[in-house]
């Protein structure tokens, strides 16, 4: 007798047995019910695969969590970082929110100045301080000639004079402070309306100062008086009537029959922040003017 082909099928009878098994277990186990004659051999294969499904599960589950895990971590990871973002805008806020209200009462200050002098200004921010040619106190502010701020016009704040423009460019102006030695200002006593040119010393700080010398000799300047601008022609380099500073203490010499007198300034030129350009009314540029009605 020939060996069997391994690879040969089984035979149409060996399947016709096997389906006959099959139908008639499906029909004892589906009559029976829980007396199956195969409720037993059910019971037994239970008992064995039961614990085994029930430690594959065991063990897979540390591995099925792990994927949980890492995935709940992605999302508490872009959870932090969010808040984190917003915690720092906020904190931006709190921290930048002194300098806005500053800067609000600074503006507030030159509309005052603007209504009770009846100029009309070009509002600038100070970005740059320093040396500038051959003048040693200069500030630069962040409008120029595109603004209609051209040299010598007359530069305040909602304290007093600062000084005038002395180079232009389209979106800057170079102000040289009235602090600065070669910086010259006619100033005027509130008191009697004498007339004398104040001269700065060099500094920049809240111990500025400058010397005040009355036309007058004979005049003695007293002690708390007012100085403002007297005004030049035109209002070029300087307007009429802006607070200068007050008078702080008188000397003279030996020699001198004049009386000179130490002026303090009422800006504060270490943290000059915004400022006012007198400028011409009707004047149109790129930025908005504060004006007011005529003196």
């Amino acid at each position: 007798m020939a060996p069997r082909d391994p690879g040969k099928r089984p035979s149409r009878s060996v399947m016709v047995l096997l389906l006959l098994a099959c139908l008639t277990v499906l029909t004892l186990d589906a009559r029976g019910g829980t007396s199956s004659p195969v409720e037993p051999f059910r019971t037994a294969v239970g008992n064995v695969v039961g614990p085994v499904e029930s430690g594959t599960a065991v063990a897979v589950r540390p591995f099925r969590e792990l994927a949980g895990y890492f995935g709940s971590n992605d999302k508490l990871r872009q959870q932090v970082a969010t808040l984190s973002a917003e915690n720092s805008r906020l904190r931006s806020q709190v921290e930048t929110r002194p300098l806005d209200r500053n800067r609000l009462a600074e503006l507030d200050g030159l509309t005052r100045t603007a209504r009770q002098t009846g100029y009309a200004l070009v509002a600038a921010r100070v970005v740059a301080m320093g040396p500038s040619q051959s003048f040693s106190r200069t500030v630069t502010i962040d409008a120029g000639s595109s603004s209609g701020i051209r040299p010598d016009m007359t530069v305040l704040n909602n304290d007093g004079l600062v000084g005038r423009v002395v180079r232009t460019t389209t979106t800057t102006a170079t102000v040289l402070l009235i602090v600065d030695q070669d910086s010259v200002v006619g100033g005027r006593l509130g008191s009697n309306m004498q007339l004398g040119f104040l001269r700065g010393q060099g500094s920049t700080g809240r111990a500025d100062q400058l010397d005040l010398d009355l036309m007058d000799s004979s005049t003695t300047p007293a002690r708390g008086d007012v100085v403002v601008t007297w005004g030049s022609a035109n209002g070029a380099p300087y307007v009429a009537g802006i607070p200068i500073g007050k008078v702080v203490s008188v000397w003279s010499t030996p020699r001198e029959t004049a009386k000179h007198a130490v002026i303090a300034p009422f800006v504060d030129f270490s943290s000059l922040d915004v400022v006012g350009v007198v400028v011409p009314r009707g004047t149109h540029g790129d930025r908005q003017l504060i004006a007011a009605g005529g003196r």
